[in-house]
């Protein structure tokens, strides 16, 4: 049995943050609001400050004659800063990617702007080519001939479409490339008794759809993993079921592929909208690790590096359990944009630790910009990359079920004794791995040849020597006998990702890695920096000069 993960991808997504402004009270003898009657005064004095504002800011970040501001929402930190959301509209038109959002010290003057789009809007005009009426029409028809098919592998096919509203004109600014373009929404129902209701924009020159999504219902539910423990679900409410898919991170969504090995399997749903109990016996189980694993990957991309989705296009990936029979893997396939993961030895032992989901969910971001060939050293800078990542998603995680560290896969057990499947501190634990490089690493299974850049990764981040971290022991050495402090895995993990997606090619063997990395620092630190020189000197402490 190999001891090995096949190759793999990972996921982030964004936490929402809400905070209580506090407030002196009035006078003693007043009766005191309630802190939920407080904050909503307080959001809606924020709100009419941002209306104010509206005009004079617009002037300030010097828009055009015909754009105009919209209050949207507002929020006061404690110290009084600002934050202040705004949509646009163009000659009275709403402007679809036109939003942003100002932040403003206490004072009032501008710290700085956050805008959907930077594109300036100048239109030539906005007179349409194609009529409302005509691109309704088109639209429609568009849908209605998918009746009888599926829109997507989760969803049930339409059966009723019609037109709901008039067709809307607006400006279409998201893709940079502002142009006149119709808003329309396309009602109907599907097989299964969900009703579907699309918002499609097309261009109001030629008729092209720019964009489409399905407005759907979501619903929070809850989890049992056998890994994760309990945790809570972002689900789809669909009639009376609770569907495992999360439409506030791209749709993705966990199937049943109940041990066969073609498809998409049954998309899991019950009525509870609790899914799982914690235990092998409960297949929902294995689902929620793997949901929860992917949302957690989604979220760790999104906030640490700002990338949406796997592809960076705010697309959810699918995630399959049940894989095969008595299958000892997980493995991430770019063509179907789908990981699968196996139920271990006797179908008893799933594969859908965290940080195997964030590994595996990695490999897919891997492939869409670096493209790392998956062989010789390329392919040891492949693997390493999603042990990095995944160990980072663990980290960001920090379930008490599942401690972080720097082992990668020590609870999945497929060693059989209960020992990690990699040692990032000292790769060469495992039997196989690679501690430094030399001539022969390319050569090399790419799941040992990575050993280089993951024992690179752990004494970039926390250093070299004898040390516990979060209850674990390392002991990392050194090709040169030097001592490492560490600049933090944080600071690691952001030095890597600009790597990987500005500098690393399909063809980036080490000495490469060591080129972008230190560019990659050199960007995010400065040449010269403390972190610019700790790259150099790990590298050399793995033996890549």
């Amino acid at each position: 049995m190999k001891r090995k993960l096949a190759a793999v991808a990972v996921l982030s997504a964004t936490a929402l943050l809400t905070g209580v402004i506090q407030v002196s009270t009035a006078a003693q003898a007043a009766p005191t609001p309630s802190l939920q009657a407080q904050a909503a005064q307080q959001h809606a004095t924020a709100l009419k400050l941002a209306a104010g504002q509206a005009g004079p800011l617009a002037k300030a970040l010097k828009l055009g004659d015909k754009e105009q501001l919209v209050a949207k929402d507002a929020a006061v930190d404690k110290d009084g800063t600002r934050h202040l959301r705004f949509e646009r509209t163009y000659a009275g038109l709403p402007v679809i990617g036109g939003d942003l959002v100002v932040h403003q010290k206490a004072d009032g003057s501008v710290k700085s702007v956050d805008k959907a789009v930077a594109a300036r809007i100048a239109l030539p005009n906005t007179t349409p080519k194609i009529a409302a009426d005509q691109a309704a029409t088109q639209v429609t028809a568009g849908v209605k001939a998918t009746i009888g098919a599926r829109a997507d592998a989760d969803e049930s096919p339409l059966t009723e479409v019609h037109q709901a509203g008039k067709a809307e004109l607006v400006v279409w600014a998201t893709d940079g490339n502002p142009r006149l373009a119709y808003r329309t929404t396309v009602e109907g129902q599907r097989a299964d008794g969900t009703p579907s209701r699309q918002i499609l924009v097309t261009d109001a020159a030629d008729g092209r759809v720019l964009a489409t999504h399905e407005t759907i219902e979501t619903a929070a539910g809850t989890g049992n993993g056998i890994f994760v423990g309990q945790v809570p679900l972002a689900t789809t409410q669909s009639g009376s079921n609770y569907q495992l898919k999360d439409a506030g991170r791209g749709g993705q969504s966990t199937s049943d592929l109940n041990n066969g090995t073609d498809g998409t399997g049954s998309l899991f749903a019950n009525t509870s909208n609790s899914f799982g109990d914690g235990t092998v016996n409960n297949r929902e189980s294995a689902a929620v690790d793997a949901q929860f694993g992917a949302a957690t990957t989604w979220d760790f991309y999104k906030s640490t590096f700002g990338r949406n989705g796997i592809r960076n296009d705010g697309v959810g990936a699918l995630s399959r359990v049940h894989y095969g029979s008595n299958y000892v893997n997980a493995f991430w396939d770019d063509s179907c944009f789908c990981m699968s993961y196996g139920d271990g030895s006797n179908n008893t032992a799933p594969l859908t630790e965290i940080d195997v989901a964030g590994h595996e969910m990695s490999h897919g971001v891997t492939a869409a910009t670096a493209n790392l060939n998956y062989a010789g050293e390329s392919g040891g800078l492949n693997e390493a990359t999603s042990d990095i990542m995944g160990t980072m998603v663990e980290w960001y995680a920090n379930l008490p079920s599942n401690p972080p560290n720097y082992w990668i896969g020590e609870l999945i057990n497929l060693n059989g004794n209960g020992t990690p499947l990699r040692y990032m501190d000292q790769p060469s634990k495992d039997g196989g791995s690679a501690d430094y490089w030399d001539a022969n690493v390319g050569n090399l299974d790419v799941h040992y040849s990575s050993g280089v850049a993951n024992h690179f990764f752990y004494l970039l981040s926390e250093g070299s020597g004898a040390k516990t971290i979060n209850g674990f022991s390392y002991n990392s050495p050194t090709y040169d006998n030097s001592t490492l402090a560490g600049i933090g895995r944080d600071k690691a993990a952001q030095i890597w990702y600009r790597a990987l997606t500005t500098y690393f090619t399909s063809t980036t063997d080490y000495a490469g890695a060591r080129a972008g990395t230190l560019s990659a620092a050199a960007d995010l630190y400065g040449s010269g920096s403390a972190e610019y020189n700790a790259v150099a000197a790990t590298w050399t402490a793995v033996n890549v000069n």
